[in-house]
């Protein structure tokens, strides 16, 4: 039976990968990582966070969001990042 078969029954299992590539499909008890690099990418991970916004400041980068075809997550984090790279400070000024 073909893995896209309409006629597949929905509760039967599906094959993992290695079933399918016909390998074993079994854990090692250890593995050796004694030539293991870290991970280059380690330094650029994201962190989720609860932020709440004015709806005017989201709006405008939904706005873009569109123009630009990147998601205005997205867009927010570069702004942000480009922030902290360069250090930008606040103007504010309280009437």
């Amino acid at each position: 039976m073909h893995l896209t078969d309409p006629e597949r029954p929905r509760n039967e299992k599906h094959p993992g990968i290695s079933e399918v590539n016909g390998m074993e499909d079994e854990m090692r008890a250890e593995y050796d990582f004694t030539g293991a690099r870290p991970n280059p990418y380690s330094q650029r991970l994201k962190k989720q966070v609860t932020i709440r916004l004015d709806v005017d400041a989201v709006d405008y980068f939904k706005a873009m969001a569109i123009r630009t075809g990147i998601p205005y997550q997205s867009l927010i984090n570069l702004y942000l990042t480009d922030c902290a790279t360069n250090e930008r400070e606040l103007s504010l000024t309280w009437v």
